[in-house]
């Protein structure tokens, strides 16, 4: 977290592992982002394996750490993000049910709340459609979220593809590249097919040359990074969600490099 601060983030979000110990590992992981970040936190929630009082619980548990901003997601099943899902027999159905719970939960209190959810710029690997995703972050939008953050994606006219059938749509959400710097390439291209992100083969040709060479993957993946985003930042946006895994270096040296360039 205070290397992390070199950065001066905006906000700093916390994934959530459902059940057990990982429950409380991202309580206390909230919690110390919290005290250390000097930034907001946003604290991710999922709904899978749990009851709704079990959520409602965490909920009001992330809410008395003082917590205004929730990430609501449906999660994926313990197999993975391919895995067919299963709702909780006795917990929400879909995920604008999570939104709308986060929602009410704070005005009951009388605390102020953002909340981010997902959205996919290619479809998810469990929608029968591009436009069936759209059907569900409307739902989401229409039961309170403001803010939608992408999943990973290397291939830039996807998310910009996203950003139109939304507002073909007319929802009113802010829309939140993630980006995934590589940190292994190889994870990386297995995750991606697993989430149903695209491997461009720009992408490919960029890290031919690199593999068994850690140094020369670092440096092609802040090259390769720092062309996407700024790339997008020319289609104007100028919030990126950057996903970390829980290491700083390869941010902090990205985020560098991107302020260095003095077009950005």
């Amino acid at each position: 977290m205070h290397e992390l601060q070199v950065i001066d983030p905006t906000l700093i979000s916390v994934t959530y592992g459902a059940g057990g110990g990982e429950r409380e590992r991202s309580f206390s992981s909230v919690e110390l982002a919290n005290d250390h970040a000097g930034c907001p936190v946003a604290a991710h929630l999922t709904c899978v394996g749990m009851s709704i009082d079990e959520v409602h619980a965490v909920i009001d548990h992330y809410l008395d750490l003082g917590i205004t901003h929730i990430v609501a997601l449906r999660g994926d099943p313990p197999s993975g993000i391919d895995a067919p899902y299963q709702p909780h027999p006795k917990g929400f159905q879909q995920t604008d049910q999570l939104v709308a719970a986060v929602i009410e939960r704070a005005q009951l209190r009388g605390q102020p709340i953002t909340v981010s959810v997902s959205a996919y710029p290619e479809k998810h690997p469990q929608s029968p459609t591009l436009s069936h995703d759209i059907d569900v972050l409307s739902a989401k939008v229409e039961a309170g979220a403001t803010r939608a953050m992408t999943q990973m994606f290397f291939d830039n006219s996807a998310f910009l593809a996203l950003r139109h059938r939304i507002a073909q749509r007319g929802l009113e959400v802010d829309l939140i590249p993630g980006i995934m710097p590589i940190h292994s390439f190889e994870k990386s291209v297995a995750f991606a097919q697993r989430c149903g992100a695209s491997i461009p083969s720009e992408l490919l040709s960029h890290f031919a040359s690199t593999k068994g060479n850690a140094a020369a993957e670092r440096e092609q993946s802040i090259t390769w990074t720092q062309r996407q985003i700024e790339a997008l930042h020319a289609e104007g946006l100028d919030e990126f969600h950057l996903y970390s895994l829980n290491s700083s270096q390869l941010l902090c040296e990205l985020v560098s490099a991107i302020r260095g360039n003095q077009h950005v």
